[in-house]
């Protein structure tokens, strides 16, 4: 599976409160989600963004609370995919469960800037910044969360046991 989009760019220690205000919180609805995705951080989020594109971080994204509506709102946005230098690690696996791809890549982080195209080879590990040049490596999912992000995040991957 190759991901391919454009970049928006930012920098260290975005926190769930900063990705997924805590006043709307208490919303299900997904595309009521994604309307308030970002916009602690960057107003015009929502405007700037285009289905597919990448959000690429520095530090420690997505630290902060444990709120599962952060990553949703961000698949909800439209966001294809997320590459950091690092992540808090409960934020890293709810983006697995919930099927949102996701991939630490320092290198990638460090070379990449706002509005870069990237494609990511999902399972072989692999960015390429098509606009600055550069390829960057990532370790590739193991099995079980290959099977996870196959099947759409956790609850496809149960509901496909269940059937069973």
């Amino acid at each position: 599976m190759i991901l391919k989009g454009r970049v928006y760019r930012v920098g260290d220690n975005i926190n769930t409160d900063v990705i997924m205000p805590g006043r709307w919180c208490h919303l299900t609805d997904e595309a009521e989600l994604a309307k308030h995705c970002m916009e602690d951080h960057d107003r015009d989020f929502l405007q700037k963004i285009k289905p597919g594109d990448i959000i690429v971080a520095d530090e420690n994204f997505g630290c902060g609370s444990s709120r599962e509506v952060a990553p949703l709102s961000i698949k909800a946005a439209g966001i294809g995919a997320i590459v950091a230098r690092t992540y808090a690690r409960i934020f890293y696996r709810n983006c697995i469960n919930i099927g949102l791809p996701i991939f630490e890549s320092p290198a990638c982080a460090a070379a990449t800037g706002p509005d870069d195209g990237l494609s990511i080879d999902v399972f072989g590990g692999k960015i390429i910044n098509h606009t600055r040049g550069g390829e960057f490596a990532f370790a590739p999912f193991p099995e079980f969360m290959k099977t996870i992000m196959d099947k759409g995040g956790l609850q496809g991957w149960v509901m496909e046991r269940l059937g069973r």
